[in-house]
């Protein structure tokens, strides 16, 4: 059976809607009757927004700590370049409306295995940071927080992030330019097989950090990072096929659709779930063909085993034949 991101739903109700910062709204979600379903630092759910464009789904992770199971806690950065989601957050969305969400998903976990714990964060990528912050601070952990932000008055959760002390968390402000923020090779120099490196933030800063890791010789299995938005189409793309193994169906993939959208649209039976290449569902061993690979999950060892995320990745040559 496929894994449909449009399975279960809960029905929730907003109890509080606050500014936490220059063009961030707070939501806070309850539901009626009960409590929340239990989650892990990292966590994040999807709103299912019902846009006058028709309905969206948008992933936002949960601030608020695993212990806290009257509600949960978002931020959320006003886009401009939304394609509906952030601005539908911040125009339509008041106190005591009902939304539909997920049930809570990890796919940026804290690795228990660490004994230390660096967390970067960027902007709104400081919301699953102050879940695992939390977290870590409750468990007594070895940890450290380094947060940027364009200004103060940008700085979303800044009071509950100083309540950790000046020895675990560190404040940068860039006035948008990254030069100006923390310096990442620096604060990556010289891996520890003790230590665990978690990002998220602007997707350039999350690609800095992963250059700087890589660059010291940093292990991928210990640098781990989320992303929410899919890669866009880039100009050189074009259409390719995609043959079905088990079937010898040919589908032809437009340079602008990603291959899971037209496998689904074909009935193909496949599991998905992010869309947006961080949870590794829909990967599938491509057995004819060349990958481009685009995915934030696999790892180079599952590339090079053929491996491929039909949900954002692409094709080097004109025809994939895939083990489905």
């Amino acid at each position: 059976m496929s894994n449909s991101p449009e399975g279960e739903r809960l029905s929730v109700r907003v109890a509080s809607v606050t500014e936490l910062a220059q063009g961030i709204r707070g939501l806070r979600l309850v539901r009626d009757g009960g409590d929340m379903p239990s989650f892990t630092a990292g966590a994040h759910v999807d709103f299912f927004l019902p846009t006058p464009a028709g309905e969206l789904r948008r992933s936002y992770s949960i601030a608020s700590p695993p212990w806290d199971s009257g509600g949960y806690d978002f931020g959320v950065l006003r886009d401009a370049a939304s394609s509906g989601g952030s601005a539908f957050v911040h125009d339509r969305i008041s106190a005591g409306d009902l939304l539909d969400i997920s049930p809570p998903k990890n796919f940026f976990p804290l690795a228990d295995e660490a004994g230390h714990h660096l967390l970067l964060a960027g902007g709104i990528g400081i919301t699953p940071m102050l879940c695992m912050a939390r977290v870590l601070d409750r468990r007594g952990a070895d940890f450290a927080l380094h947060y940027a932000a364009r200004s103060p008055r940008q700085m979303a959760y800044r009071t509950e992030i100083e309540s950790l002390g000046t020895e675990r968390a560190s404040l940068y402000f860039d006035g948008g330019d990254p030069a100006k923020g923390m310096d990442l090779p620096a604060l990556l120099n010289g891996p520890s097989p003790d230590t665990h490196v978690y990002v998220c933030g602007p997707v350039g800063m999350i690609d800095a950090a992963r250059e700087s890791a890589a660059a010291a010789g940093w292990p991928e299995r210990q640098v781990h990072y989320e992303i929410f938005s899919a890669p866009r189409h880039e100009a050189a793309d074009s259409a390719i096929e995609v043959v079905i193994n088990s079937t010898g169906a040919t589908l032809r993939v437009p340079a602008d659709r990603s291959i899971l959208d037209v496998l689904l649209d074909a009935d193909v039976d496949t599991d998905f779930d992010c869309k947006v290449g961080i949870c590794g569902l829909c990967a599938v061993e491509v057995l004819e063909g060349e990958a481009e690979h685009r995915d934030h999950i696999l790892a180079e060892e599952e590339h090079a085993a053929g491996m491929f995320c039909t949900c954002v990745s692409r094709a080097r040559t004109r025809r994939l034949v895939l083990d489905l």
